[in-house]
């Protein structure tokens, strides 16, 4: 029954009327960019055609506000260039950026949350939202030094916005995290993906397309999935990831695996092309945790279910 029900607009409009506290954070940016909607009601990329669609999401980075922060001044230069270059390249691969220890004891945290039931898997092999459950976890997200970082590339005040943990690779055919976690303006969001095993070829690596951020940003109405007034889109997934493979046929670019030891963390833009390769060896795991980071004056939805982003905390 529920399963039926998600393809109406009004389904969403009603559980998102009792969560205004975890919607209120998106009423000042509303008015803000003039968009006349209530906080529950259903929102997609139609709502701002009107508006600038510059892609404001892409610029010279500043070596001086760089150099204010912490983390950039006192890391080695391999590092300090793979920064320099996030505008370029769509993202950052920074290594060892967590020690060993600190890698060990949030895989420790995790074995626990999982054994005392405080987390479970998701969506098959997705933990969610372990940051709620963890204060270990919760000060990795919320480090000062990361989120100034954060705020640097993305040219404004970041906040953290969810966790995914991983036991195993996703094995998720290559998208754009814009399709399931939007903002206007767009590019409003960032991704950290934090090495928790040594990543092998056959334990699942992720891959990326260098530059991809670079093309044109791809939505429902981009494949016929606007649906209607009363109901979201019907496309499958598979149609989604079925478009993204003919733009990568297209674009001519190319894709690169990820070669990562325990502590790196990898940096992404919002509409990086990226996914995950397959965990072809399942007697060894491949532990990883995912942030994703909202800016703070952005409006953030969901494009594909047409319905505003629950924010579990607000944006601060």
């Amino acid at each position: 029954m529920i399963h039926f029900l998600r393809k109406y607009k009004i389904f969403y409009s009603i559980y998102n009327f009792f969560n205004y506290k975890k919607l209120k954070y998106n009423i000042a940016n509303y008015k803000k960019y003039g968009i006349k909607k209530h906080y529950f009601s259903s929102i997609s990329s139609l709502d701002f055609v009107s508006l600038p669609q510059n892609r404001t999401d892409i610029f010279e980075l500043n070596p001086i506000h760089l150099e204010t922060n912490e983390y950039y001044k006192n890391t080695t230069l391999e590092n300090k260039i793979s920064i320099q270059k996030f505008q370029e390249n769509g993202y950052s691969l920074l290594k060892s950026y967590l020690t060993i220890p600190q890698v060990t004891a949030i895989n420790n945290e995790i074995d626990e949350l999982l054994k005392s039931k405080k987390v479970n898997f998701r969506y098959k092999n997705k933990i969610m939202f372990a940051i709620h459950a963890s204060k270990l976890l919760n000060s990795i997200g919320q480090d000062e030094q990361l989120l100034h970082l954060l705020t640097i590339l993305l040219n404004g005040k970041v906040s953290l916005f969810q966790s995914i943990n991983f036991i195993n690779g996703s094995e998720q055919a290559t998208h754009s995290d814009s399709i399931h976690m939007t903002t206007y303006p767009l590019g409003g969001l960032v991704g950290v993906w934090i090495a928790l095993d040594d990543i092998l070829p056959t334990n699942g690596p992720l891959h990326y397309y260098p530059k991809s951020h670079k093309l044109p940003y791809f939505l429902n109405n981009n494949y016929d999935n606007m649906g209607t007034t009363f109901e979201i889109g019907k496309k499958s997934y598979t149609d989604y990831e079925n478009e993204m493979q003919k733009i990568i046929n297209a674009s001519g670019l190319k894709k690169e695996i990820i070669e990562a030891k325990k502590g790196d963390i990898f940096l992404w833009h919002a509409n990086l092309l990226h996914g995950g390769e397959p965990h072809t060896d399942k007697t060894i795991t491949r532990k990883s945790m995912v942030l994703h980071y909202f800016k703070t004056d952005a409006i953030c939805y969901h494009e594909v279910t047409q319905r505003p982003a629950l924010l579990e905390k607000g944006l601060n």
